[in-house]
């Protein structure tokens, strides 16, 4: 460029630099393009294997002779929340699948919607249920929490999950649409060229900062009712409803403010989930730990694991490229904000449970933490044997 502003006069030297980046924009479209088409396409070979095999048990019936012991017919969700380290813990499940013979599955949902039509949440069920091929299977994606229970399933999945800071997450996903990572530094992410920091968009009062969009850690694990769904609130923007919903979602704005986003009921049915319905919940936080525990109490997945997780390739760090922390002004801003108050009320309750299971199941010398032995037996066993 240096040697056409010295050859050409100033008016052809600003239709080049005119047609450079007329080039690099359509440039950039095409490699977008080619994004969205393999991702199409891999969805599409996901598909039609999943049909295949559905076809084969059609048509040669269910395979009586396929039986599995006790240890191998489990199934572990783990339903990520975007930004909480999910993609580091779930490299590690990768790694380990091959030596602890299991079987990884991504639930890639459309559009990253985490709630599923009832036909879905029944063909879904019916997979991971039935599927031995795939036992013992760890299945993860962005899917609200979904009862099993109320399919008629006799054995459940188990569910594991982690949560984050609910302000620390945001800013995460803030940076994160508009800088990528270090997992994948050439995608190109929906908000990148915006150079607008967190603090400057609080300021603004922009979307992307707002509020709401912490209300995301309670709909995941509320569920698929529609006091759980988020698509059916403000946060639209990041799982877009259906034209008709969205028209709907008008005409009862003004009676079901508030409902959705910010709702208690949410919040208390997704506090009973965690208690009730997941096996372990960890916080990133304190990543390591829940590692720890997991390999202590399910072996079968996760033998391992935590030596892995120390020592293990870079492939375990996914850091946003760029990101500028938030001034104590903005986040005193947020915090004013009563759906931050509920999301953190969760954070602060999942924390404190999963406080209590390490408190039970581990014990600390000398700054490490190691993992209690078995510390009950029988006695008293009547009638006696002779």
């Amino acid at each position: 460029m240096g040697l056409l502003r010295i050859m050409l006069p100033p008016k052809l030297q600003l239709l080049a630099v005119l047609v450079f980046g007329v080039a690099v924009l359509f440039l950039e479209n095409q490699i977008q393009k080619l994004e969205e088409s393999r991702g199409k396409l891999e969805r599409a070979i996901a598909r039609h294997e999943v049909r295949e095999i559905e076809q084969r048990h059609t048509v040669d019936g269910p395979r009586q002779d396929v039986t599995l012991d006790e240890e191998d017919d489990v199934v572990i969700i783990y339903n990520r929340v975007p930004k909480t380290a999910s993609t580091s813990f779930t490299n590690i499940a990768y790694d380990l699948c091959a030596k602890n013979k299991y079987h990884v599955l991504h639930i890639n949902t459309t559009k990253n919607n985490p709630v599923m039509s009832l036909q879905d949440q029944v063909r879904f069920v019916k997979n991971v249920t039935s599927w031995k091929e795939m036992k013992p299977g760890f299945y993860h994606g962005h899917v609200s929490y979904l009862d099993f229970a109320k399919f008629g399933v006799k054995k459940k999945p188990i569910y594991i999950n982690v949560i984050r800071d609910p302000i620390e997450r945001l800013v995460s996903y803030y940076y994160f649409l508009r800088f990528g990572d270090d997992y994948r530094p050439g995608l190109r992410r929906r908000k990148q060229g915006d150079k607008k920091t967190f603090d400057e968009c609080v300021a603004a009062g922009g979307s992307d900062c707002a509020p709401e969009k912490l209300w995301l850690q309670i709909p995941f694990f509320c569920g698929h009712s529609s006091e759980c769904c988020a698509c059916c609130s403000d946060l639209s923007t990041l799982w877009p409803c259906g034209e008709a919903e969205k028209e709907r979602k008008k005409e009862r704005k003004k009676v079901q403010k508030g409902r959705n986003v910010g709702s208690r009921w949410a919040l208390e049915q997704a506090k009973y989930n965690l208690i009730n319905e997941y096996f372990l919940v960890g916080v990133t936080e304190e990543l390591e730990d829940f590692i720890m525990l997991l390999e202590a109490a399910l072996p079968r997945f996760f033998r391992g694991a935590t030596e892995l997780y120390r020592t293990g390739k870079k492939s375990h760090l996914r850091k946003t490229t760029e990101k500028k922390l938030p001034t104590k002004e903005t986040i005193a801003k947020l915090q004013q904000s009563e759906i931050w108050k509920m999301e953190n009320e969760f954070y602060e309750f999942a924390l404190e449970q999963f406080q209590f299971v390490r408190a039970h199941a581990v014990r600390e010398k000398d700054g490490e933490l190691y993992i209690l032995a078995q510390n009950f037996f029988y006695e008293k066993i009547y009638p006696k044997s002779n």
